[in-house]
């Protein structure tokens, strides 16, 4: 049966359907792709990767710490949050550079994770602690992720209070603003009113996708549902549009995972128990990002790996903001 006629709720892949995208590729948390088929991922090496259609590719430096969430703007540039130093970041076409939020209130930025751009051209952005470092947040799960947005009246704190802000994205009426709450292991949606200030806080989908399912990175298809990574079991999932969720892959370890579970319970997580969980095929998987010219060829990004894990999707991404410029 064609990818194309399976109902969402049956989708799974073998992980040998997967096809890859890429090479030598360094900390390709997250994706941007363009309609020409130019793709974009964020480089661990202070930088961005740009990969042409026809696979050649072409570093981007000088931003410094470790670039992760990628939004593009109008003119193509792109907004990045840098995990690394903190910084929001704008990276023009000709290669120079410029910080676009680096405190708020007189207190610096810390541990930006993402960066969405809505139909006003707002900026919303999610921070995943306000300790220097991400990993003390994760090992150590604590509710100092907030959620900041940027416009014509200049940055303000609009939600606080999240186990590790992760990716956020508004669906496409832009009536909620999605959030992966990674340290409880789902997605959360708030209701957006015109001012942006947010309300109506509830779990979308189920409270809690699984043993060290930590959720990072996500996307919607052009029927809502929400396509969700979960790194730590390397693997992708679907929550459909009434709140059930399915796995379509992953290589996950259920001994390492529940051990790795306990350790945060317990305050003794080390990177090496989450490195423990990366499987042979696949590791640390972030994002998800639809592309090519019908928006059904599908890219995954991740923390380690080099090259991008790729496959068809049986429905359509919706449109990046880019896309309908």
């Amino acid at each position: 049966m064609s990818e194309s006629h399976v109902p969402i709720k049956e989708f799974r892949l073998e992980l040998s359907a997967l096809t890859y995208t890429g090479h030598d590729l360094v900390r390709p948390e997250s994706i941007i792709a363009q309609p020409d088929g130019t793709l974009w991922t964020s480089d661990g090496r202070g930088g961005v990767m740009r990969i042409a259609s026809d696979g050649s590719q072409q570093f981007f430096g000088g931003l410094g710490g470790e670039p992760n969430g990628l939004a593009m703007a109008r003119d193509g540039s792109l907004y990045i949050a840098n995990i690394g130093n903190g910084r929001i970041q704008r990276l023009y076409p000709d290669g120079h550079s410029e910080d676009v939020l680096t405190e708020i209130d007189g207190v610096p930025t810390t541990c930006a994770n993402y960066v969405f751009i809505d139909s006003q051209d707002r900026l919303w952005l999610a921070f995943s602690t306000r300790e220097q470092q991400w990993w003390p947040a994760a090992a150590q799960p604590r509710p100092d992720g907030y959620i900041v947005l940027l416009d014509e009246k200049g940055p303000r704190i609009v939600y606080d209070g999240i186990y590790f802000t992760n990716e956020i994205r508004l669906d496409a009426k832009e009536e909620y603003l999605y959030v992966a709450e990674t340290m409880k292991n789902r997605i959360l949606r708030f209701r957006v009113k015109p001012d942006g200030s947010l309300t109506d806080k509830e779990v979308f989908g189920p409270d809690g996708l699984g043993v060290g399912a930590v959720v990072d990175g996500f996307a919607f298809d052009a029927e809502g549902n929400v396509w969700v990574t979960t790194p730590l079991r390397n693997g992708l999932g679907i929550i459909t549009t009434d709140g059930d969720y399915h796995v379509v892959f992953e290589e996950a370890n259920e001994e390492v995972l529940a051990t790795f579970e306990e350790k945060i319970a317990n305050g003794t997580a080390t990177p090496a128990d989450m490195a423990a969980c990366a499987g042979q095929t696949l590791q640390t998987l972030t994002s998800i990002t639809f592309g090519g010219p019908d928006l059904r060829t599908v890219y995954i990004g991740s923390l380690t790996m080099s090259r991008l894990p790729t496959f068809r999707s049986p429905v359509p991404g919706l449109p990046m903001r880019h896309w309908i410029s």
